[in-house]
């Protein structure tokens, strides 16, 4: 499928007609919440993987699944807890019946995997699946294994109940492209969803792409040529949030622990590159950088006791930051 496109404005107009469809298929399912949707999207044609945060019941591992489907990609979920090991996501060797060690494949070989309330289980079996998504190998025995291509880790985390649970690192943390909040629906999309969900009608999705052609458009997306405003842009928004530093903002200096590093701004170019991909554009500009920005920012800057006791939530010191820089 991916040869049929002559050359790459070809290429790129048919990335469009994909994301659309997708958008329309997911629709079918999920009700609302499509800037969680626009964003894993973005995500997964980066190549990125994505944190979802939100409280029970708001339809995050259906929304996964139904990602999945529209993808045309294997899926698996891993329920995360105290109990569970490094080999129940990697895998673990066992003795064959000729007494031989044979490595069975954890969930992890998967194209998507839900790593379901990631912050319940231990840091040793969360680092497993991080290591995982860093290299996209596991290691067992000394043998090195590579993971399904495309690959994607989105996890989930629940806001409320801490209560003995294992918060992610701030360095683990940072392996997350997004951290995208999941939010109540409104009152006509909570409607729409309750009539969806209790009658008799159930609806399908169609598979819409598919792995090969993910790869195909993630390699054509690196391609976008990008001015060098945009990166300035994007350097100079991550900079500002590092307190005590030469460009630092007065309010990272004020209200800020730690600020987002490197990383930060490579995944906002190849983010706000996709994302103009999405809109039919052939280079993004700065307003693809901000709507990518507080996804990607969101859990990379750490405020101090200070910011709480003057109202200075992250998202608030976000937007301020990004109509700071020019």
């Amino acid at each position: 499928m991916t040869n049929n496109y002559t050359n790459d404005k070809e290429s790129f107009e048919a990335l469009v007609k994909k994301y659309d469809a997708l958008k329309s298929e997911i629709a079918k399912i999920i009700i609302g919440q499509d800037d969680v949707v626009r964003d894993l999207l973005i995500s997964i044609f980066s190549n990125g993987h994505s944190l979802l945060v939100g409280v029970p019941g708001l339809a995050k591992t259906l929304m996964v699944n139904t990602l999945a489907k529209t993808l045309g990609l294997n899926f698996k979920r891993i329920q995360f807890t105290p109990d569970l090991m490094p080999s129940d996501i990697i895998g673990t060797e066992i003795l064959d019946e000729n007494k031989k060690f044979k490595f069975i494949k954890g969930p992890v070989f998967s194209n998507i995997v839900l790593a379901d309330e990631i912050n319940r289980t231990p840091p040793k079996t969360q680092a497993a699946l991080l290591e995982a998504m860093q290299e996209r190998t596991v290691t067992v025995a000394g043998q090195e294994y590579e993971l399904d291509q495309p690959f994607f880790v989105l996890a989930t985390q629940n806001p409320i109940e801490q209560e003995g649970t294992y918060p992610l690192p701030e360095a683990q943390l940072d392996r997350f492209m997004f951290n995208l909040i999941l939010d109540y629906p409104q009152y006509s999309q909570e409607l729409d969803i309750v009539k969806a969900t209790t009658g008799s009608n159930e609806k399908m999705v169609n598979n819409i792409i598919s792995g090969e052609e993910i790869i195909f458009f993630q390699n054509l997306i690196k391609k976008l040529p990008v001015a060098d405003n945009v990166y300035e842009y994007a350097v100079k928004l991550v900079n500002i949030t590092r307190p005590n530093r030469e460009l630092a903002h007065e309010l990272s200096n004020k209200y800020l622990l730690w600020g987002a590093g490197p990383r930060a701004s490579q995944f906002m170019i190849i983010a706000a590159k996709v994302h103009a991909a999405f809109n039919g554009k052939l280079s993004p500009d700065i307003e693809d950088v901000k709507a990518v920005a507080p996804s990607i920012l969101r859990h990379r800057i750490v405020p101090n006791y200070k910011a709480e006791a003057d109202g200075y939530t992250v998202e608030k010191l976000i937007s301020i930051f990004i109509d700071y820089v020019k």
